[in-house]
């Protein structure tokens, strides 16, 4: 959430943020209303007690005839406070449920738009030219089936659309994406860590999901936990309620876990494959740091996303995502869209986001500063989404009899094999 100080000092600064974004920019004056009657109610509470403590002291010494009409006023005072006591929490429940629904101010940097409204920053990597090597490129579930790695029949026999098998290499090239990726991230400096997949309300929304993305989330009403979509949601919420030192700043997370997905309102979108899947698995890098820091911390996430993806040797882009397409908790946000060769175009591999404070004051994350106690900025980075990464790989790096050269970096991890060859015609 927001610091309501800057609310009330710059609301035009928060009605801009919220039209960049396609929100409702009423909700900015309907938060500084509620919260007026916070402040009114809570300064009228806090003078009906004052004078309940004075009577408290002038009843005992006075009169007989004073006392019965301090009494009177006492019990009056009774019903005043009680009264004055529910208005300031009403106020504040109002104020609080509004907040909740406010996105992040958006960095004044950021292109103002939609989904097609993005700037590209950026390009890495030559796209090849498969008719001047003479064959067409397959697709990389067409490869996958060759190589016996991917099984989305069976999948959807087991679990529905939108599920899948990794299948023999299949699977060893998740296993060696991931150790890869965990690789770079602890020479990086962030600490491992393998995360729950299932979470409380308060950690779900305390990272901001379930606003907007609510509807891509899946909530288990028996047991009141929802499944993660991306293990952001439990590294944020792993200093919940925490105090941390300004000596132990920046604190680095790598997270892996699987990651659950509803895909509402994909329908018809990506169906071939498993580009776009219910269930996948993900490292994700996640930092806290100073909120002075976090401009410098978003270029780091960046360019370790962007070292990922040249040692897959991958062509790919980055693009600063325009305002209108940021998720509620972002300020700024920037993908590296790698190129998929029988889709003609680049498309989402990782992406890094600068949270800000947004998600620490929701979940009362400060930082003790000398005297000083303070909110801390959170930030995260996709580094592999396994699925999406393996469709980049073999539609890339396929060969004319559909075999798949494997990139070097991910050589020690599966046997020092080379190629990836095919098990069927």
């Amino acid at each position: 959430m927001i610091d309501l100080r800057l609310l009330r000092e710059d609301p035009d600064r928060v009605r801009a943020s919220q039209r960049a974004r396609g929100e409702d920019v009423a909700l900015v004056d309907s938060l500084l209303s509620a919260d007026e009657r916070r402040r009114s109610s809570g300064v009228r509470f806090d003078e009906l007690r004052a004078e309940q403590k004075q009577l408290g002291k002038l009843i005992p010494k006075a009169t007989a005839d004073e006392k019965a009409e301090l009494l009177k006023r006492a019990e009056q005072l009774k019903t005043e406070v009680k009264a004055a006591d529910a208005e300031r929490d009403a106020a504040d429940a109002e104020t609080q449920q509004l907040l909740l629904r406010l996105g992040n101010l958006v960095h004044p940097d950021v292109p103002v738009g939609g989904e097609e409204d993005f700037v590209t920053l950026e390009t890495h990597g030559t796209i090849r030219d498969f008719a001047a090597e003479g064959f067409e490129p397959k697709d990389h579930l067409e490869l996958g089936q060759l190589l016996g790695a991917i099984d989305v029949e069976r999948g959807a026999k087991v679990s529905g659309s939108r599920f899948y098998f990794l299948t023999g290499v299949g699977a060893l090239l998740e296993l060696a994406l991931v150790n890869a990726a965990i690789a770079q991230a602890t020479a990086a400096g962030f600490t491992p860590m393998l995360t729950p997949a299932l979470v409380r309300p308060q950690s779900m929304a305390g990272t901001g999901f379930l606003g907007q993305a609510s509807q891509d989330v899946y909530h288990l009403d028996k047991d009141d936990l929802y499944l993660v979509g991306t293990s952001e949601v439990p590294l944020a919420a792993y200093h919940m309620d925490e105090i941390i030192d300004a000596d132990k700043l920046p604190l680095r997370y790598a997270g892996f876990s699987p990651c659950f997905r509803r895909e509402a309102g994909s329908h018809g979108k990506d169906t071939r494959g498993i580009f776009r899947v219910h269930q996948f698995d993900k490292v994700e890098m996640f930092s806290y740091v100073a909120p002075e820091d976090s401009r410098a911390e978003h270029q780091r996430l960046l360019e370790w996303e962007k070292q990922w993806l040249t040692s897959l040797e991958l062509p790919f882009r980055v693009i600063d995502v325009a305002s209108a397409d940021l998720g509620a908790s972002a300020a700024r946000k920037y993908d590296c869209e790698a190129w998929v060769p029988t889709q003609g175009k680049y498309r989402e591999l990782t992406s890094t986001s600068d949270c800000t404070e947004f998600q620490s004051r929701r979940l009362s994350i400060r930082v003790r500063d000398g005297k000083q106690v303070k909110p801390l900025a959170t930030l995260n980075g996709t580094l592999c989404a396994v699925p999406r990464t393996i469709v980049a790989i073999l539609e890339n790096h396929q060969q004319a009899d559909g075999s798949v050269r494997v990139p070097e970096v991910l050589r020690p991890y599966l046997g020092g094999r080379e190629v990836l060859e095919p098990v069927a015609k």
